[in-house]
């Protein structure tokens, strides 16, 4: 994780603008941009697979439909960032910043621990295992320790995903798919869940205090 392919960036903002202004979707793919200020920039439909983005600052960005599978992003800034549609597939976005962010109708495939994803919109977003490739271990969208305070996860799919010890206090949950969730130590309070699924999943220690709406199979689930 020390090494300058973790650490350093191989262009600079710079370049990228000028990218930009040569038109038509920018390929950064595999480029090494750790610790750049990149807020504010429309990269819209970019390329980012398997690009280094440790500390990368994406504040206000336009990531709308951009491809950001196999990206190392721990610690890198979003908040306020529109990744709507994006795709982040085998993603490593620990203990990044969401604040705020657009990640409506995206595919998150992606390790998430212990990142910000407060007032963040995931509605419609999908989570859920990739049951086509257990031989490499199941592949899911990761919350372990998350805050999602105040996010809007309506119609989102969560279905399997891990969110043990995550944070969804005042969250919008109505109609999300919880099946098989991991959610032990999960917290709840304030939460809207109505028509949520909770069929299957693992509610130990669960802080459920204050969950509003009528779920669906939550007290099959706590048993």
């Amino acid at each position: 994780m020390s090494s300058p392919r973790m650490t350093e960036a191989e262009i600079g903002r710079g370049d990228i603008e000028a990218m930009i202004g040569r038109g038509g979707p920018v390929d950064l793919s595999r480029k090494a941009l750790n610790g750049l200020d990149l807020s504010g920039l429309n990269l819209a439909g970019a390329d980012l697979t398997a690009a280094t983005l440790n500390g990368t600052s994406f504040a206000g960005a336009n990531l709308s439909g951009a491809k950001l599978d196999q990206v190392w992003g721990l610690k890198a800034d979003f908040s306020n960032a529109n990744l709507s549609g994006a795709n982040l597939f085998q993603a490593q976005m620990m203990d990044a910043d969401f604040t705020g962010a657009n990640l409506s109708k995206s595919r998150l495939v992606a390790d998430l621990s212990r990142a910000r994803l407060i007032d963040a919109n995931l509605s419609g977003a999908d989570l859920s295992a990739d049951m086509r490739n257990q031989s490499m271990g199941m592949m899911r969208g990761v919350l372990n320790s998350a805050d999602l305070t105040g996010a809007n996860l309506a119609n989102a799919n969560l279905a399997r995903a891990a969110a043990e010890f995550a944070d969804f206090s005042g969250a919008n949950l109505t109609g999300v798919d919880l099946q098989k969730a991991e959610l032990a130590g999960a917290r709840f309070a304030g939460a809207n869940a109505d028509g949520a699924d909770f069929a299957g999943a693992d509610l130990r220690s669960a802080e459920l205090g204050g969950l509003g709406g009528t779920p669906k199979n939550l007290e099959a689930a706590r048993r």
